[in-house]
């Protein structure tokens, strides 16, 4: 990565560039550089959509300010990011461009409509020195801004700042020499001076001597000027010098052409005459030449191929190691291009394209393993949940039999259908998906039973000790909860058998609590018609009961009562009174025997006095 800012530049307002600030002049300069900062930013917003979630709301602009490259990613408010995923990315594909040249960097997030980024990272791009590795090394700090109080001052992250900015010029490429590492070879032919002249000198006397030159005088380069040689040799000053340097294919398809005819030329200059030798290398060199600028032809056609098929997405696995084969078959040939060749400029910005092309499927490549390994993954995955799935017994065993599906199933489906795995993941996601949907709804089952167990194995808990304590009320409406739990429990799950074990206590136990309910509400009812009968004006009597039978025993007050009645009704000779008196007390004694049949419980009635005065069997 080579950048630098010509003297003057446009200004880039905010997120999209203002044609009408750009100066024409510099636009022509800068055409190259723009396209390699538009593709760079391609590369980098596929990498983002391929790679990080939500990534296709992403947009990526790349852009040079005063010596440095910024590279401003935005999204929409509300995309989750991660921060630190999203610049490692950029870095990584960063680093894989070529360097040769230390490059400072920053990258920028900010959220779509907001004027300040959020967060910042500077990178310093420092060559190896090996360009053959081309593997930067890199030294980065980075800052989180939050977008309330931003920490950066608008100078530095503002991008709709008045400060020059430019897209990029032909300097993309200037002075770049990938092979300035590696040594001049050549090999020419030169017969030894200090014999060329003596020997071609020699010849001719011999020949005029001889009276037969008439005819080999008149060869070219022998006796009259060699313009052929001549031709030659301000091709090759003029490609030394690089005069020619060459604008477009057109003009490299004419020097190839050029350098065929005056190697050819050459040819007929004989050896023997004193140009010969030089004439040899010449034709040696211009060969070489023309060898080189059609292996550039052919390597800049396989480029433009490698550009065309990467408009498209990749069918395959395939499709996409083609691919890497055509941008290799494209680059190779012109980083064997030397600084001092006439096509160097001209396919700098090729090859800094092609390389950044490279890199893409590059990583292309490296994202289809990675769907190729889960798609391995899930297989193993599945086979051990068959696995677990034969073997579970507990609620535990069947969640984790679910829960490995789960896994399976999520690693198969987001393989997209630009990868080859696509096809074998849809089949076994077909296959995968009603195991995991089958002992989902196991696992929803065993959970539903365990549940309901557990439920009756409380109620019943709780049942007994309301029974222990003989709210017999409370207790049978827990037996109950207990009882129907336990019939709900789902039949044929691992807590069926030992819910059914349980059905027949449970109901013998709530059977007992409702008799023990009845006794306890007859015997509530008994004390209810004691307490009525007893009380009075004056109580009449005071009682108790129990399993054993009722004792009831008859006030002081009462029977203090009674007798002055009585003997008021002797005095007075009052008939109506002691009836009255007579008929209470046996409407007392009968009133006990009711309650001592409703009760089924004997009747015993003692006087004030302790003295046993009636009894009652029901």
């Amino acid at each position: 990565m080579y950048l630098h800012s010509p003297n003057q530049t446009p200004v880039l307002n905010d997120w999209e560039e203002n044609p009408n600030n750009l100066n024409p002049e510099w636009l022509k300069k800068s055409t190259f550089l723009q396209e390699d900062l538009r593709f760079l930013a391609q590369v980098l917003q596929e990498q983002l959509r391929a790679e990080v979630p939500s990534g296709e709301f992403f947009r990526v602009k790349c852009v040079v300010k005063n010596d440095k490259m910024m590279i401003l990613t935005q999204h929409p408010q509300g995309v989750a990011t991660d921060t630190e995923e999203v610049f490692d990315l950029l870095t990584e594909v960063l680093l894989a461009i070529p360097s040769h040249q230390e490059q400072d960097v920053e990258l920028y997030l900010r959220i779509a409509g907001v004027k300040l980024p959020y967060a910042k990272r500077s990178l310093t791009v420092v060559p190896n020195g090996n360009m053959a590795s081309s593997t930067p090394s890199i030294a980065a700090d980075f800052v989180e801004v939050p977008e309330e109080t931003p920490q950066t001052t608008e100078q530095e992250t503002d991008f709709s700042a008045t400060s020059p900015l430019i897209f990029a010029d032909d300097a993309l490429v200037e002075n770049y020499d990938p092979m300035a590492d590696m040594p001049e070879t050549s090999v020419t032919y030169n017969p030894p001076g200090k014999y060329r002249g003596i020997l071609g000198a020699g010849i001719l006397a011999l020949v005029v001597l001889m009276g037969t030159g008439t005819y080999l005088l008149t060869r070219p380069c022998v006796l009259s000027g060699c313009k052929q040689l001549q031709d030659a040799q301000e091709l090759q000053r003029q490609l030394q010098q690089k005069s020619g340097s060459l604008k477009s294919e057109k003009e490299l398809s004419g020097l190839e052409k050029r350098l065929t005819e005056v190697g050819e030329e050459l040819k007929v200059i004989p050896a023997w005459s004193p140009s010969g030798g030089e004439a040899a290398t010449l034709a040696a060199n211009l060969s070489e030449q023309a060898q080189i600028i059609n292996q550039v032809q052919q390597a800049l056609k396989a480029g433009s191929v490698a550009i065309e098929k990467s408009q498209a997405p990749a069918k395959n696995l395939q499709d996409l190691q083609s691919r890497q084969q055509m941008w290799r078959q494209a680059i190779a040939p012109l980083e064997a291009v030397k600084p001092n060749s006439p096509a160097y400029d001209l396919i700098q910005p090729k090859l800094a394209v092609y390389r950044v092309g490279l890199q893409a499927i590059n990583q292309q490549l490296q994202t289809e393993e990675r769907w190729l390994q889960k798609l391995a993954a899930a297989q193993k995955v599945a086979q051990a949940a068959t696995q677990r799935e034969g073997t579970a017994k507990t609620l535990q065993d069947w969640q984790r039999v679910q829960f490995t599906w789960q896994i399976a199933v999520n690693a198969l489906s987001p393989i997209p259908q630009t990868s080859s795995a696509y096809p074998e993941a849809q089949r076994l996601l077909t296959e995968y998906k009603p195991k995991l949907s089958v002992n989902r709804d196991r696992a929803t089952r065993e959970l539903l039973a365990a549940k309901t167990y557990n439920q009756a194995i409380s109620a019943a808990a709780q049942a007994r000790t309301y029974g222990e304590q003989k709210q017999w009320q409370k207790a049978v409406v827990y037996w109950n909860q207990a009882l129907t739990s336990i019939k709900q429990v789902t039949p044929g799950s691992i807590y069926a058998n030992q819910s059914q074990n349980l059905l027949d206590s449970y109901s013998t136990s709530l059977r007992q609590a409702e008799e023990q309910l009845q006794m306890a509400t007859v015997q509530q009812k008994n004390q209810t018609d004691l307490e009525k009968t007893c009380s009075g004006t004056v109580r009449i009597c005071n009682y108790t009961i129990d399993e054993r039978g009722i004792i009831v025993n008859i006030t002081p007050e009462y029977e203090q009562t009674l007798a002055a009645n009585i003997n008021a009704a002797k005095t007075q000779n009052d008939a109506t009174t002691f009836n009255s008196v007579t008929n209470h007390l046996q409407i007392l004694q009968q009133a006990l025997e009711v309650i001592s049949d409703n009760a089924n419980l004997p009747l015993v009635v003692y006087d004030a006095q302790g003295q046993q005065i009636h009894q009652h069997m029901p």
